[in-house]
């Protein structure tokens, strides 16, 4: 569920290269040339029982990465949050029951679920106080997963993944700092900036990000949660910085917004508990990471403009 987004394609593809006969389902597919040919795709509606059901069917294992909203979207509106995200979900898990789906794999969110915190970097055993609906939403599927592996047997697992970037990643979503930045860098506009810029994120390239989800479709080990992100934290400002450097401009403007009630000063992973139950480790440095992203959104600016 998903599969037509960032992380959706890059998953799907990789499930691909390890051999598995993959069907990826979601409203539109964001960069239909990048789809590995072997994937069956879905269109469809997440809202539609049906079609959901029909996409469900003889699966085994189901990664769920679907989500009507994103983190720092203004005007927030938790009763569509819950009705499209958790009551959504529900339903869904509803038709996996039915359909004897194995395992579902969430994509729930490490940067929201915690909220403010004074510990630094957050283990998975931190209270949970979330400040957006979408953090309340994400950490609802996760308690409704256990309910239903309680109920029904269903496995599950929910990796909290902190802030995602690399290549594919849309620029003009409200959710991406980095694909924003750079392809606004890339153009020479200003960089837009919410608040003093001195909020830290932790941030981890897609590749690890889809490394963690192949081996979730395998664990079974004690554990139903993880945090997956680098374990280290960047001020936005030092982003924007790096930026800069990697676009080979260091005189663009920025400008400087009002901070949004959703964004917690710090937010940083503790990745040790995924370290060590797995072979998992994030595999890109944050340079690596941020040249091999810029040197594909010049790419597809330069493709776009010939």
């Amino acid at each position: 569920m998903g599969g037509g987004g960032f992380l959706g394609v890059h998953l799907a593809n990789a499930l691909t290269r390890h051999g598995a006969a993959v069907r990826a389902f979601g409203r539109t597919l964001a960069n239909p040339n990048e789809l590995d040919e072997r994937v069956r795709w879905s269109c469809g509606h997440f809202e539609d029982p049906a079609a959901v059901a029909e996409a469900a069917q003889g699966q085994e294992i189901v990664f769920h990465l679907l989500s009507g909203s994103v983190p720092g979207q203004p005007g927030q509106k938790p009763v569509s949050d819950l009705e499209t995200n958790v009551l959504g979900t529900l339903r869904f898990l509803d038709i996996c029951d039915a359909a004897a789906v194995r395992r579902i794999v969430f994509a729930s969110s490490g940067g929201t679920v915690y909220g403010a915190t004074d510990r630094h970097p957050i283990p998975e055993a931190s209270p949970t106080d979330p400040i957006s609906a979408y953090g309340v939403g994400k950490l609802a599927i996760e308690k409704y997963l256990g309910l239903y592996h309680h109920l029904y047997g269903l496995e599950y697992f929910a990796l909290r993944v902190a802030n995602v970037y690399g290549p594919l990643q849309s620029p003009f979503k409200r959710q991406g700092v980095v694909a924003a930045m750079l392809d606004r860098a890339l153009a020479g506009k200003p960089l837009e900036i919410w608040g003093t810029g001195e909020i830290v994120r932790d941030f981890v390239h897609i590749d690890d990000v889809v490394s963690a989800f192949l081996l979730a479709a395998t664990y079974n080990g004690p554990h139903r949660v993880m945090n997956v992100g680098s374990g280290a934290g960047l001020s936005i400002n030092q982003v924007a910085s790096d930026i800069e450097a990697v676009a080979g401009t260091t005189d663009i403007p920025r400008v400087y917004r009002a901070g949004r009630a959703a964004d917690v000063p710090v937010n940083v992973l503790d990745i040790s508990l995924i370290t060590r139950e797995t072979p998992w480790q994030p595999r890109f440095s944050w340079h690596d990471g941020l040249r091999s992203t810029a040197r594909w959104m010049a790419t597809r600016r330069i493709a776009r403009l010939v």
